[in-house]
């Protein structure tokens, strides 16, 4: 190979590890970030928060609260309906638990007995 043609290559290569640079970047860009309750945070009645939002799947959300106070379970249709805890839920009790979502159905309560029939409950729907 003659000395262009080798430095015709490492440009093309430098290019193409460039554009899927640039690449990564948009789609990493494109993640969106929301803050649960907006500035009153996770607490009592964010059951209609995410009413009129647009979600998508690699989306963060971010539950601010006291900790203690209250936390973050993350569970499954069955468990956001009844507000019942399954025994594989993941739990979160940092007070500024940063959550991503997964394509489809999303859900959180709170895991203080009371706190989710009281509405402190989200169904997130991510595309």
């Amino acid at each position: 190979m003659s000395q262009q043609g080798r430095c015709n290559a490492l440009v093309a290569a430098a290019a193409a590890v460039l554009c899927a640079a640039v690449l990564l970047r948009i789609e990493v860009a494109q993640a969106a970030t929301f803050t649960v309750g907006d500035t009153g945070g996770w607490t009592f009645g964010v059951q209609n928060w995410p009413n009129g939002k647009t979600f998508r799947a690699g989306d963060i959300l971010v539950f601010n609260y006291m900790p203690g106070m209250h936390t973050v379970v993350e569970v499954d249709k069955a468990g956001y309906d009844s507000c019942k805890i399954p025994a594989n839920a993941k739990v979160f009790s940092s007070g500024k638990d940063r959550i991503t979502l997964v394509k489809g159905g999303n859900y959180f309560i709170c895991g203080i007995p009371g706190h989710c029939q009281a509405g402190m409950k989200i169904a997130v729907i991510a595309n």
